[in-house]
């Protein structure tokens, strides 16, 4: 047996997706910035897939943008966002994914931003308090995701939207972990950037989607030509765009059912790993405040820790893991050590899609156990 428990970082292709794109790659091969019958096809199918986005989301199509995944979206916001209204002043958590803190970093790097982090807990949730004195005083810019891709802890980000908009704050959100697997009504959230990345909810790789407010006016991270209106240059993914689409399509049209399955799939996981002396869980696992796609274990100190996943592997199980980063070293995760779980454990990621099984969940404990020696 061959078992995928690692979603967080990318999803099987739905089949449902892989048949709309292979019919938009036999049958619709036009430049979408062409005039003529070919390209004007190529347009309607772009504008389609926009307002099917749009439409999820409760947002305007003049509010989407396609992008090669959640990285780029991110990229955009962050940097053209700040540059573009002259903050200087920003604000992130040190459990944010690379895509957002690597970013930030640069920019402190350049002397364009003072950057602040906010507290988190052991849990990896959110100081709100901390977070409104940290934006008080002047106009900042603030990015926290939904969800955490590690520990599967969920962000209050209607609160922080509250927060954001008493201090005139810009407001981005990494959704990649959430899109499609939660509602996100822009109508209601007070957010002025969404992100999406298409292969983490059963869509293509290299495709994904920035949300940008109507409100906001931001300039191009990526210029050479007036795709995106204006605000992407490059010819449009089309294949993947409509994959997107679908996918997102069908996670709506699926939630509930997919919501409850993938949960007693995380439960009944949790369960079972409970019954190995000495685990502890990473992050929040109550349904009311995690992520029901992910599931972050600590398992005792063991020699050889490191070979773990490597025989995880040996046996076709595939997850990610890793440990706190030691002291003085790069190795590990920056996430763990930020919520300080202990350096000397081993952690596994276990990450879930509507694919799961309750036998692959069986038959990974019990490779787990034999690898544990218990």
């Amino acid at each position: 047996m061959r078992v995928y428990l690692d979603n967080a970082a990318t999803t099987p292709l739905d089949a449902e997706v892989l048949k709309e794109m292979t019919a938009v790659m036999e049958g619709c091969f036009g430049n979408p910035s062409s005039i003529h019958g070919h390209g004007r096809e190529a347009r309607s199918l772009l504008e389609r897939s926009r307002k099917t986005v749009a439409g999820l989301l409760h947002a305007a199509p003049s509010e989407i943008f396609f992008t090669s995944g959640g990285t780029e979206a991110d990229n955009t916001a962050i940097r053209s966002g700040i540059v573009s209204y002259g903050i200087k002043h920003a604000v992130t958590a040190k459990t944010e994914h690379h895509a957002v803190l690597h970013t930030l970093e640069d920019l402190e790097r350049n002397g364009q931003i003072r950057l602040s982090y906010v507290n988190i807990d052991g849990k990896g949730n959110v100081d709100l308090a901390h977070l409104e004195e940290l934006i008080a005083r002047e106009k900042s810019f603030v990015s926290l995701m939904h969800a955490n891709n590690e520990l599967g802890t969920l962000t209050d980000i209607e609160a922080i939207g509250e927060i954001c908009e008493r201090h005139g704050a810009l407001f981005h959100c990494d959704t990649v972990q959430t899109m499609g697997h939660y509602p996100h009504d822009v109508q209601k959230l007070k957010v002025h950037f969404l992100v999406c990345a298409a292969h983490k909810l059963h869509g293509p790789k290299g495709t994904g989607f920035l949300y940008i407010n109507h409100q906001v006016k931001i300039a191009p991270m990526i210029s050479g030509g007036a795709q995106e209106r204006n605000m992407r240059g490059g010819t449009e993914n089309i294949y993947g765009i409509a994959g997107l689409a679908k996918a997102l399509e069908i996670a709506y049209r699926d939630m509930d059912e997919h919501h409850q399955h993938i949960q007693g799939i995380k439960s009944y996981m949790k369960e079972q790993l409970g019954t190995i002396q000495g685990v502890t869980f990473n992050g929040e696992t109550d349904p009311s405040s995690s992520l029901y796609t992910v599931l972050n274990a600590s398992f005792p100190e063991m020699e050889m820790a490191d070979m773990l996943l490597f025989n995880l592997d040996i046996s076709g199980i595939s997850v990610s893991g890793g440990s706190a980063c030691s002291s003085g070293t790069n190795i590990g995760s920056h996430v763990l050590e930020a919520i300080g779980a202990s350096p000397n454990r081993p952690a596994i990621r276990f990450s879930f899609s509507k694919f799961t099984t309750r036998e692959e969940i069986d038959f990974t404990i019990t490779k787990l156990k034999e690898a544990l020696g218990v």
